[in-house]
C-alpha cells in the first residue's frame, strides 16, 4: 500500500508523526521556514523521539551518528535489516519510494507473515523505522536523504535481504535504470540472501 505521509503528520517542528500498522513505525513531516534567504526545518529532537527498548533493540540507546545518503534516479538501496538500531529518515530534496517490512513476527515463527507498507516521501517528509524493521528505498527524483541513528557504524548490525524477495512481494515502481532493466544496486544488496534464509540464520544463532 503506497500512501503520502502528510495528511494527519507532524507540523511544527518534528514531533508528532502518523502511526503505521507496523508497531513503531511514525511517518511525519517537517515544516520548512523559508524567506528570500532559504529555509530551515528541525529534521531531528532527542526529547522527542521514542528510544525505548521495543523501538531501538537496546536499553540506553541514544541518537548516535547523522548520515548524508545522495541518489541518482533508479537507485535502489535495500532491503536492509538491523537489531540493535533505530533510523529516522529525513528527505531533504526529491522523493523517494519507501519500503518497510517488519520481521519480528518471523523471529517468533518462521511460516509467519511479515507486515509490509509502503509510501512515496517527499521534501520534508520523514519516518522512524524500529530495530527489527527492514527498510529500503527507491529514488524516484534525484534524492537527498538525512538520516540520524542510535548506533555508529561498526559493521556488526548491518544484515539485508533481496529488494524482490518474494515472501515480501513489494510492489516496486517499474524502473529502468540498470543496464538489466531495474534498479541501480549495490554489489552488497545484489547479493542479499533471500528473507527467509536471513530469518532462518538468525534464529540458529539466536539473533532473533
Amino acid at each position: 500500500m503506497t500512501r503520502e505521509p502528510r495528511a494527519g503528520a507532524g507540523g511544527e517542528g518534528t514531533g508528532g508523526g502518523a502511526s503505521s500498522p507496523i508497531p513503531g513505525v511514525l511517518w511525519g513531516h517537517a515544516t520548512r521556514h523559508a524567506d528570500a534567504r532559504g529555509g530551515l526545518a528541525e529534521i531531528a529532537r532527542a526529547s522527542t523521539i521514542d528510544l525505548s527498548v521495543a523501538r531501538t533493540g537496546r536499553s540506553g540507546a541514544a541518537l548516535a551518528q547523522a548520515n548524508l545518503s545522495v541518489s541518482a534516479v533508479g537507485v535502489l538501496r535495500g532491503l536492509h535489516l538491523h537489531r540493535r538500531q533505530l533510523d529516522r529518515w529525513h528527505v531533504a530534496s526529491g522523493r523517494a519510494f519507501v519500503a518497510l517490512v517488519d520481521v519480528r513476527p518471523l523471529f517468533a515463527d518462521p511460516r509467519a507473515a511479515a507486515p509490509v507498507e509502503t509510501r512515496t516521501l517527499g521534501d520534508d517528509d520523514w519516518v522512524e523505522i524500529p530495530a527489527g524493521v527492514a527498510h529500503g528505498f527507491l529514488a524516484l527524483e534525484p534524492l537527498t536523504l538525512v538520516y540520524v541513528v542510535t548506533n555508529e557504524y561498526d559493521g556488526t548490525d548491518e544484515l539485508g535481504f533481496a529488494w524482490d524477495d518474494p515472501d515480501a512481494a513489494i510492489a516496486w515502481p517499474p524502473v529502468t535504470a540498470a543496464d538489466d532493466g531495474g534498479p541501480v544496486l549495490s554489489d552488497r544488496d545484489r547479493a542479499n540472501p533471500p528473507l527467509r534464509d536471513l530469518v532462518a540464520r538468525l534464529r540458529a544463532a539466536g539473533a532473533g
